[in-house]
């Protein structure tokens, strides 16, 4: 990182105020673009809460093409089901939509965000650590919003499925509450998205030599069994099928990390 100071447009250097001034230009666009968009988000409500509450209709795709594989090879494992989700406070509804806008807009916003930020620090980086920066900071990313995406079309619908249809007794309805389903959605999405920045920080602590190839693979059998179990966890389902779903992507990864690891 540069040790001197940056300098403006007429060649004098930045002092700490001025810096001062420059971030808070940058969070006051960042703020502005992501209320503009929330707004935005919270208007189209209907569009919206079509994409959050799909993956509990038994049409979401993940269930089109379980039940055609099934289908193919002669085992079932999804069938027709019906969870109905209820509101059980006065404002909750309203509530939910806003965070919904506000979690939209921020999805959307965070290629915007990062550029924002990315551009207040990178004067202070050197070209060849400008590059590298800027390498890492698009590749977490786009493997956070994969982590994301595999969330919402694969690990959440499962999940919802199986604990959603779930009874102790026939005598026991399930009423699945609004805020329960969209607090699932959104721990399950971050949680997919953090687990799919392993091939990034295994790069980086590769770089930092705080680990290599050769501990990954010694510790690979260990690794799988924790994938395993903790995929057991986040999605409780029934069958052997489902579980392999949810694991292999997590599985790819790590064995992707060994590869960035030796190459780092």
């Amino acid at each position: 990182m540069k040790e001197s100071s940056e300098k403006q447009g007429d060649g004098s250097e930045q002092t700490f105020w001025d810096h001062l001034d420059v971030l808070r230009g940058v969070l006051i666009r960042i703020l502005v673009v992501t209320l503009i968009l929330t707004v935005v988000a919270f208007c189209l409500k209907d569009e919206v809460f079509a994409i959050v509450l799909a993956p509990k209709s038994p049409d979401f795709i993940l269930y089109r093409l379980l039940s055609d594989l099934s289908a193919r090879i002669g085992f079932s494992v999804t069938d027709t089901f019906d969870v109905s989700l209820i509101n059980t406070g006065l404002a909750q509804q309203f509530m939910i939509h806003m965070k919904t806008a506000f979690c939209v807009a921020l999805i959307v916003a965070s290629p915007y965000i990062l550029h924002q930020l990315f551009s207040f620090v990178s004067p202070a980086l050197y070209e060849s650590e400008r590059k590298s920066s800027l390498r890492l900071l698009i590749g977490g990313y786009v493997m956070f919003m994969i982590g994301v995406a595999l969330s919402y079309f694969i690990i959440f619908p499962l999940t919802f499925r199986f604990l959603g249809t779930y009874q102790v007794s026939a005598e026991v309805t399930n009423l699945i509450s609004l805020e329960s389903y969209m607090s699932v959605l959104i721990m399950l999405c971050l949680f997919m998205g953090i687990m799919c920045e392993l091939p990034v920080i295994s790069y980086i602590a590769a770089k930092a030599g705080i680990i290599d190839s050769g501990f990954l693979k010694r510790y690979r059998r260990h690794a799988v069994l924790v994938i395993l179990v903790v995929c057991a966890i986040i999605t409780p389902t029934s069958d052997a099928f489902t579980l392999l779903i949810v694991s292999l992507p997590i599985w790819l990864l790590y064995e992707v990390s060994i590869l960035i690891s030796r190459r780092a």
